[in-house]
């Protein structure tokens, strides 16, 4: 088992990871009935999906000796209407002011976060829209 939720009412769960006890709860956004005091549901799979390609880029990096700490993934999740579902993903790429990267290694990162399992898994019908924004980075000349 993964996890188990708990509905606690007033349209909040409580999840937790079996194996760690790490918990994370959740309200209906203010746009649906909800508080909007924690991530929403959908927020949750957003967030996942940046969570993921950051997580499959420090493999790729650890692996090429590049330390990617501070990289930061700005989010932006849009909804349509009925059926209410996600409709896009944007996410913006900020990297850490000094990192040194050739465009390969820029090329090799950007490719790794292409290839998590979240991303495979984002019904085509939502729109996921990348920038890796290297420009905050300084870029190494071969």
């Amino acid at each position: 088992m993964t996890s188990t939720v708990i509905y606690e009412g007033d349209l909040r769960t409580v999840a937790r990871h079996i194996s760690s006890g790490t918990r994370i709860e959740t309200d209906a956004p203010v746009d649906n009935q909800g508080k909007g005091e924690k991530f929403s549901p959908s927020d949750l799979v957003a967030t996942a999906l940046g969570s993921c390609m950051l997580t499959i880029m420090g493999q790729k990096a650890r692996d090429l000796k590049i330390d990617l700490a501070g990289t930061q993934i700005e989010i932006q999740k849009t909804m349509k209407p009925d059926p209410r579902r996600i409709s896009g993903i944007a996410l913006t790429f900020h990297f850490p002011s000094g990192l040194q990267l050739s465009e390969k290694h820029q090329m090799i990162l950007q490719r790794a976060a292409e290839t998590c399992p979240v991303y495979y898994s984002i019904h085509p019908d939502i729109e996921v829209l990348l920038n890796f924004n290297w420009e905050t980075a300084v870029e190494k000349v071969n």
